[in-house]
């Protein structure tokens, strides 16, 4: 076994006296040296396997030194307590905060608070801060607020700044850059998988389907090769992306059909999506009730299988997981709410004119409906369940026409209102650039796949 050297030992001891001494010179001579002091000590290896010899080397250590400010001051002591100094803090808005919460985390007195709610009117934008937003507090050695900054989102902040024993209010609102953006993609498995290939995030594929969810069954239409292009925004701030925008213009080939949108506000201010010739691309009612659903039995005879006999079937079954959402495919009143037979729980509404809509075999009903109550197309009614005749859970949904059913999946439906005649030529102006665009796109996949 080696042993170690005594000398050695008593070297390190001196190496260690060392830093603790350098601590001890004075600030202004440790400053010449950067914050660093290179100490050299001469230490003693280990004993060699000649126990009479030893190796003696010099060795240079930097020692770290506690950093300091740029003026002399006695050293503070943290007692636990949280005192605001003459520098930014930050906070980011929990669920369930307010500003007092907000003040207490950061260690401002309440009084603060007081201060700042108490100087106009204006300051009442502090009280609709919202979870993920961002509150900004500058404060001095005396723990006095001297700026403050609610960051609303990447274009608008709300600022409150100390003037002498007042405070100044003022709402910021910074002009975005908006780029156009667009991505192409050919559906090969599925339209997720095509979008991600193209770039696209989930979000717009969403706002994509919505578009145009009134004349394509995403969930039983597609095919392969099937394809898209979109027209969209990025939102830049001051050279710096912060988000995706809207789709300004697409374009969805089905099955060798092509559709085309493209947004348009008017002078109201009211936005939506239309076709090359005004027509909205909104209709009057949804092709489907359910979501990422499948269809397991269609309009038309089939053989009941509860009933075990031939029966005309005068609805759509779409098949889904047991408290799946099932969404009024057109606005209208509540006409019928309860238990219906065969149909066990269901729901009937009448819509405008001359139609009629009934979703049966439901779980349980959105809370709040009854009969007589007026909803919105896409509002939640209910939930999938097996309730009445049903082998398992699914929606049975039925479209009426003056009574007479109609089948859901091939029923031309009614389109929602066109653009005013008032608005038609500005429409014209500001839409014909961007079908020129996805003409331009359109044309040059087909190059390139030839």
């Amino acid at each position: 076994m080696k042993k170690i050297n005594p000398f050695w030992q008593h070297g390190q001891r001196l190496l260690n006296n060392l830093s603790a001494s350098v601590h001890s010179i004075p600030l202004q001579i440790r400053r010449l040296g950067g914050g660093l002091v290179i100490v050299s000590v001469i230490t003693l290896s280990l004993w060699t396997d000649n126990p009479d010899s030893f190796e003696i080397s010099q060795q240079s250590q930097l020692l770290d030194l506690p950093s300091e400010n740029t003026t002399n001051q006695a050293p503070t002591i943290d007692h636990g307590i949280s005192k605001p100094v003459d520098v930014w803090q930050q906070a980011i808005v929990k669920k369930g905060d307010s500003l007092a919460l907000i003040f207490a985390r950061l260690g401002i007195k309440p009084v603060q608070l007081h201060h700042i709610m108490k100087s106009g009117k204006s300051v009442r934008e502090l009280q609709n801060i919202k979870p993920g937003q961002e509150i900004n507090i500058r404060a001095n050695k005396n723990g006095e607020v001297l700026e403050l900054l609610h960051i609303i989102s990447p274009t608008r902040s709300f600022s409150v700044k100390r003037e002498d024993n007042t405070f100044k209010t003022q709402l910021v609102e910074r002009e975005p850059e908006i780029r156009i953006r667009h991505a192409h993609g050919s559906i090969e498995s599925s339209l997720f998988l095509a979008a991600q290939k193209a770039g696209i995030e989930d979000a717009m594929i969403m706002n994509l389907i919505s578009i145009f969810g009134w004349d394509i069954d995403f969930a039983l239409d597609i095919r392969q090769k099937d394809s898209f292009t979109v027209l969209y925004e990025d939102i830049f701030i001051e050279g710096e992306k912060v988000r995706t925008g809207n789709i300004v213009a697409a374009e969805f080939t089905n099955q060798g059909k092509k559709y085309r949108a493209v947004r348009y506000a008017n002078a109201q201010g009211h936005t939506d999506y239309y076709d090359e010739n005004g027509r909205s691309m909104r209709k009057a009612f949804l092709r489907t009730p359910v979501s990422y659903s499948r269809i397991s039995s269609r309009f038309g005879k089939r053989h009941h299988p509860v009933l075990n006999r031939l029966k005309l079937h005068k609805g759509v079954d779409y098949a889904a997981s047991r408290g799946t959402p099932v969404k009024a495919t057109g606005s209208g009143k509540i006409v019928y709410r309860g238990w219906k037979g065969g149909y066990g729980k269901t729901i009937v509404i009448r819509h405008a004119g001359k139609y009629s809509t009934l979703y049966a075999h439901m779980s349980g009903y959105q809370r709040g409906l009854r009969n007589g109550t007026r909803v919105k197309q896409g509002q939640t009614i209910g939930y999938v369940g097996s309730t009445g005749r049903a082998t398992g859970p699914h929606l049975h949904y039925e479209f009426r026409v003056n009574g007479a059913h109609r089948n859901p999946l091939r029923v031309r439906l009614p389109d929602a209102n066109p653009i005013h005649r008032k608005y038609k030529q500005d429409f014209i102006e500001k839409s014909n650039g961007f079908f020129a665009q996805l003409d331009a796109i359109s044309n040059s996949m087909v190059a390139l796949n030839n």
